[in-house]
Parts: structure tokens; C-alpha cells; sequence
């Protein structure tokens, strides 16, 4: 694993409200900034094995909560929900290997700067599908956060308010997690912020999904909506993930669950229905812009932005 060394990343770390630097004292840290809701000793607790850098008062995250679970249910060693905990045949049936994700890793690796680059995972309680080789690569260094511990969490921090300096990290990887967030353009915004000058940020996010996650799901984007989300990057490559076979697939697995109230039966229709997904390589990609369950974009920090009239003439869609 190339996680990033803990001592290191807490002499990175600041105050998620105010970005100055913290003090850290057995059991957790605090701002040092005197005039801070967060000076107070051990204002910033330790759950379980992770630091808690979260401004409470701004976000979704329960304190008290937080701490009695011990930075989360991950952190027990319970088995894995959905599709992840079921045996690897199946798993890989219900959830096929995201080779998207894997080609653009690679694309963004063979971008870093050289040895000991910094990469940022939001939403890193553990490894996602298709961009294990980060977790690999020795010339980089993982700092890896969620809003719950995991196998490779390093710390608990919420991404509306990234506990980093501005231009203190190479490159940001943010899968499947702004369908998650309050305020998704203020979470780029971060990231943008948190980058270097020309830094690399691997985003992907679903258009055409069912409800996951519960409470903790708010958005969806289409291929404009997240390229505009991404207007302060300059695109180096973006697309769908999968096209309308699999958005097919999950429909009727969902449909399944709501006739038989039973989200096993839903995922066993899913298994015997995997064929659909194949029938994503018929479909031309004009088409599957229009119908993807995902997109992907992977970009570079610039100082200007895409202006509101450049993205209407950004559309690749078939409606064109």
C-alpha cells in the first residue's frame, strides 16, 4: 500500500473552519488560531484510529455519534454490504470491473510530477473499483478521507471543508461520491483549492442510478452538468462508464425489489440478467452519452473557467 505516512499527514493537516494549523495532543488536536470555534483542547477527537477533522457545526456529521461508533461501522470489521460482500464470482457478475476507472488511473499516474507525489482520495474508506494501482504505485502517497473509518482511511474529515493548505496535494480522486454531498460545486471548489498549479483530479459520478446510500444520496448529473461542474479544469478526457445495457439492468433489478419488497430478489434477477450489460458495446457512444449510469472526467487546475455559453456547445450526445 502507498498510503501516505500518519506523522506526516498530521504536521499537513489544518483547521477544516479557519485553515490554520492544529496542535496535536494525546487523544486528538485543536486550532491554534486563539479567535477559533476549535481552540479548545481536543476540540478535533480521535474515533478509533482516525483523527476527526470536521467543523460540526457545518455539517451532516454527528460528533457524539461519531465517536460512539468509533469513526463507523467499517471500522468493526463488519461484512461489507451489497454487492462487495458476496462471493467473488457473483461479485464480479453484479459488479463488473470499472475499466474506465483503471485506464484513466493510469492516464493520471502518467501525469504526476515524479517521486513522492501527494494524491487526495475523498471518499476513501476503501478501495474503489477500478483504481486499485494508486494504492500501488510506490512514487505516490495516498491520503485517503471519508466521513467513516475504513481498511484505507487515513482520517474523517467532510469534503465541503478538506482539513489540507491550498496547493498541498498532486492529484484528487473523487469516485462515486458527489451524488453524496450537500453542495457539490462547493466540494470541487475545495479540490480545486487543495490542488498544485496545474494538479490532476479524477472524478466519477452517477447520471442514471437508483437511490443508494439512503439519506445520503442528493444528486445526479448528466455529461454537461458534470463537465460544468468541473468548468475550472481543463479536460483532458471524460465519458460515460457504462452505457444504457447496465442503466437497463439496474432498472429491472430495482423494479424486482420494489414487486417483491426483497433486495436479494432483486440482485438475484441482476445475476441471471447479466447479459443486458453486454449489449452496452452495440451501442454508439453518442448514445450512451444520453443514457450512461455514470460519467468520468478526468482534468487539469487552470485559472480560468468555462463560460455558461461554452457549455451548451459541449454536448456529444445523439439528440445533437
Amino acid at each position: 500500500m502507498a498510503l501516505a505516512d500518519v506523522n506526516a499527514i498530521e504536521r499537513l493537516l489544518v483547521c477544516p473552519r479557519c485553515l490554520a494549523p492544529l496542535l496535536a495532543r494525546p487523544g486528538g488536536f485543536n486550532c491554534t488560531r486563539p479567535d477559533c470555534l476549535y481552540h479548545a483542547p481536543l476540540a478535533f477527537p480521535v474515533a478509533g484510529r482516525w483523527p476527526v477533522l470536521v467543523d460540526f457545526e457545518r455539517s451532516v456529521v454527528d460528533r457524539e455519534a461519531l465517536i460512539a461508533t468509533s469513526g463507523g461501522t467499517n471500522s468493526r470489521g463488519a461484512r461489507p454490504a451489497g454487492a462487495d460482500g458476496l462471493p467473488a464470482p457473483l461479485r464480479r457478475i453484479l459488479k463488473p470491473p470499472n475499466r474506465a476507472a483503471a485506464r484513466n488511473i493510469d492516464l493520471l499516474l502518467r501525469g504526476l510530477p515524479g517521486r513522492a507525489s501527494r494524491l487526495l482520495v475523498v471518499g476513501g474508506a476503501t478501495v474503489g473499483n477500478g483504481v486499485g494501482a494508486i494504492y500501488r504505485d510506490p512514487h505516490v502517497q495516498v491520503i485517503g478521507f471519508d466521513i467513516v473509518g475504513g481498511p484505507v482511511t487515513q482520517l474523517i474529515a467532510d469534503a465541503h471543508q478538506i482539513p489540507l493548505p491550498p496547493a498541498s496535494v498532486d492529484a484528487v480522486l473523487v469516485q462515486a461520491v458527489l451524488e453524496h454531498v450537500l453542495d457539490p460545486p462547493r466540494v470541487v471548489a475545495e479540490i480545486h483549492r487543495v490542488l498544485r498549479d496545474r494538479g490532476l483530479v479524477y472524478a466519477e459520478t452517477p447520471f442514471l442510478q437508483q437511490v443508494h446510500a439512503g439519506a445520503h444520496d442528493f444528486t445526479r448529473f448528466t455529461a454537461s452538468g458534470h463537465r460544468y461542474l468541473f468548468r475550472r479544469f481543463e479536460e483532458l478526457a471524460s465519458g460515460p462508464i457504462t452505457g444504457p445495457g447496465t442503466q437497463l439492468l439496474l432498472s429491472v433489478d430495482h423494479l424486482v425489489r420494489g414487486l417483491t419488497r426483497s433486495a436479494l430478489a432483486g440482485r438475484a434477477t441482476r445475476a441471471l440478467l447479466f447479459w443486458l450489460s453486454a449489449l452496452n458495446a452495440l451501442v454508439p457512444e453518442r448514445y450512451a452519452m444520453d443514457d450512461a449510469t455514470a460519467f468520468y472526467f478526468l482534468g487539469r487546475k487552470r485559472d480560468g473557467e468555462m463560460s455558461a455559453a461554452e457549455i451548451l456547445t459541449y454536448y456529444r450526445g445523439a439528440q445533437s
